[in-house]
């Protein structure tokens, strides 16, 4: 079947666009947040494309007053990749690696959002995403990641927010192969223990941004780790630093499996460390973008359109739910150069743990800090 995307030169199979390979898990995603400077407000948008599942679908989410408002849409993709609307949320690329803009007009629940994200530097590529089960390819993906500023007009509710330059976030675009849609019904032979450690830490400073991740295995070792650190230009495509050598560490706030303070260093080429401690504000919940959403989980069939709404409050919440343990945490940021030097900026820190994790004291599927 011949689409749009046809018309373009971005084939990488002798196949039609609207064919990915053969793995039924193939996907294609974007995502963004943004957050104003006093981090009170936090919105974020994900669109995700499932080409051999046949569904698209989408959501944004937004964080005022304490309160968090998510809709989400799904709709059958009809093999058309191009048309990324969902519903009342849409992602245009205006100018490819520079300039997107997310829209939503909801007019039902009261969610309406013009904006508008502009890098302030290149994309960074991350190391590839490989991990299997044995013999079994769990993850094979690649993931670019850049920081931006925002502008635009939201109204939640009747309350209408002016989206400035001040506003800030990141966004990502990942492809290739992860789990999606619905559980295989054979698992491996034999079992093994549900586990899965990752970290992600995007920040903003006034003339920096870092990049910090870390998918780790239950004895702690990682088997994807990167750390980035680079001096912004007036032109915003500055080269990205990559680090030498690096490590975290999380502080849980007891009962939880999240953390309240974390440290990062790093070290470049030159032997300079530098080092990154995030202050938590307050967690953001990722199941308002679908992922581990009992309902809203990514590539479920839902019909030709469907679309919802809920919220969360925030301080009221079980965290430990596991729905509700894949969070992105709003927080304070400094920054110690190697000269001693400190700036001050924000970014978030994404964690999702689940199972064990020696140098976190975990040891079973949902045990929790002391």
């Amino acid at each position: 079947m011949l689409t749009r995307g046809d018309d373009y030169p971005i084939h990488q199979t002798p196949e039609p666009v609207a064919y990915s390979g053969t793995d039924r898990n193939f996907y294609d995603r974007y995502f963004f947040n943004g957050y104003s400077p006093d981090g009170e407000v936090f919105f974020a948008a994900a669109l995700g494309v499932y080409p051999h599942l046949n569904i698209m679908d989408t959501s944004f989410t937004v964080v005022v007053d304490g309160v968090q408002h998510a809709v989400h849409a799904s709709k059958v993709l009809h093999m058309e990749r191009l048309d990324m609307s969902v519903g009342p949320i849409s992602i245009e690329v205006v100018t490819p690696l520079e300039v997107l803009r997310v829209k939503i007009d909801d007019a039902e629940n009261g969610i309406k959002a013009d904006l508008l994200f502009t890098r302030r530097c290149s994309p960074l590529e991350e190391p590839r995403f490989q991990f299997r089960n044995g013999p079994r390819t769990i993850m094979d993906y690649t993931r670019m990641t850049q920081n931006g500023f925002w502008q635009g007009t939201m109204s939640v509710q009747g309350k209408e927010i002016s989206v400035t330059p001040e506003y800030l976030g990141t966004r990502d675009r990942s492809w290739g192969v992860r789990p999606v849609g619905a559980g295989d019904a054979q698992v491996m032979a034999p079992a093994s223990p549900q586990q899965f450690y990752w970290i992600w830490i995007p920040v903003n400073f006034e003339d920096h941004v870092s990049f910090y991740h870390i998918n780790a295995r239950a004895d702690g070792s990682p088997w994807n780790e990167s750390a980035v650190l680079t001096p912004l230009s007036g032109d915003g495509f500055a080269e990205h630093h990559k680090m030498s050598s690096y490590g975290s560490k999380l502080h849980f706030k007891p009962g939880t499996r999240h953390a309240k303070t974390v440290e990062v260093w790093m070290k470049d080429a030159s032997g300079g460390e530098s080092l990154l401690d995030l202050q938590i504000e307050y967690n953001f919940q990722m199941a308002g973008l679908g992922y581990t959403h009992p309902e809203w989980g990514h590539g479920h069939f839902k019909g030709e359109l469907a679309v919802g709404y809920e919220t969360y409050d925030i301080a009221t919440l079980n965290e430990n739910e596991f729905h509700h343990l894949h969070v992105q945490a709003i927080s304070k940021a400094t920054l110690t150069l190697p000269d001693g030097s400190k700036r001050q900026g924000r970014g978030i820190v994404e964690q999702l743990i689940i199972g064990p994790h020696e140098p976190s004291g975990f040891k079973e599927l949902m045990d929790f800090a002391p």
